[in-house]
């Protein structure tokens, strides 16, 4: 293959599926590295993209998805010290917004959305980390600055963005929470922390007296929105905090108001749609590097292998929730 061309899974139209074409191979540019991607992993905001079914982030077709990334240092563009050529680096890079993804064998990113990935992880598993982690950061420690002792409820705890903040939560010293469903318990109590019925009849007062004595939470951290969201306004303890990762519907805040307690959206995508804000997510990972070379990062990988050439098995693992564990694209290495 020319060295000014590379491999891509591309796509030309919305729900259409994945083309394994040549496409050029990108230079690093000012305050950039090029990374050669050895593992894309597969979010379910992947697949939303990729049926156009997310217009909070669109991405101009033909294009190459894949939000997160893991590989290795290629080359580095001017004004970069941070990193050199051979170093593994993982980050949240691209996929959204008309910046390329991670679903080809390179991207020149910014640099400031990387951090060095941990040394006791796999390309594959530091791969799955960006978007759930980012997310689950900017909710417990930027927003409700969760501190030890206190208690944390997660809304929705078996996604990946539950999981990675119960993961996070314990590593801030909370007592921690989290609702599944009676099939996927397991999933949370393996973790370590109590797992609660999200069944439709669940009844936010008697888990609230149940657990804390009818004090409520001193975070509640929503993962699915809509309904969850109402939950959570009737969860927290006075003077407490909600944060919502899909806070995008219309909601009473009475429950709320009269609690004295505080809310806060997450919207992890607005550094990559907007340009600002990048390097936060460059040090959060930096952040949870650390976490995860102290043994404290849980990951789960499905047993199953995917190439640029079967993303669209991929996906459907991802659409269909069959995965046994979070789905990563192998690329290279």
């Amino acid at each position: 293959m020319p060295l000014d061309t590379m491999k891509a899974a591309l796509l030309n139209a919305p729900n259409a599926a994945f083309t394994l074409t040549d496409v050029p191979r990108p230079r690093a540019g000012a305050g950039e590295v090029l990374v050669r991607i050895h593992a894309s992993a597969v979010n379910p905001l992947d697949t939303k993209i990729r049926r156009g079914a997310a217009g909070h982030a669109r991405h101009p077709l033909p294009a190459i998805l894949g939000i997160d990334t893991a590989g290795v240092v290629a080359e580095v563009g001017d004004g970069v010290t941070a990193f050199k050529a051979g170093d593994k680096v993982y980050g949240m890079t691209g996929g959204v917004g008309g910046v390329q993804g991670s679903l080809a064998e390179f991207a020149a990113v910014d640099a400031r959305l990387l951090a060095p990935a941990p040394s006791n992880l796999g390309l594959r598993e530091a791969a799955t980390l960006p978007l759930a982690y980012i997310t689950a950061w900017e909710g417990l420690v930027d927003r409700a600055r969760v501190q030890a002792g206190q208690t944390v409820l997660v809304l929705g705890g078996t996604g990946a963005v539950g999981q990675a903040a119960i993961q996070l939560a314990k590593a801030l010293g909370a007592q921690v929470y989290a609702t599944a469903g009676a099939s996927r318990r397991s999933s949370v109590e393996r973790l370590g922390v109590q797992s609660i019925d999200s069944s439709p009849t669940l009844d936010m007062a008697e888990i609230v007296a149940q657990h804390t004595g009818g004090r409520g939470f001193d975070v509640v951290y929503d993962t699915a929105g809509g309904e969850s969201l109402d939950r959570a306004f009737h969860a927290v303890a006075r003077f407490g905090h909600v944060v919502s990762a899909l806070g995008w519907g219309t909601h009473a805040l009475a429950p709320l108001s009269f609690r004295a307690a505080s809310y806060s959206g997450v919207f992890t995508l607005l550094p990559l749609l907007s340009g600002e804000g990048r390097a936060a997510h460059g040090e959060i990972l930096h952040e949870v590097g650390k976490l995860a070379q102290q043994g404290k990062i849980d990951v789960t990988l499905d047993a199953r292998r995917f190439t640029l050439a079967n993303v669209d098995d991929a996906h459907a693992l991802v659409e269909t929730r069959q995965a046994e564990g979070k789905v990563v694209i192998d690329i290279a290495g």
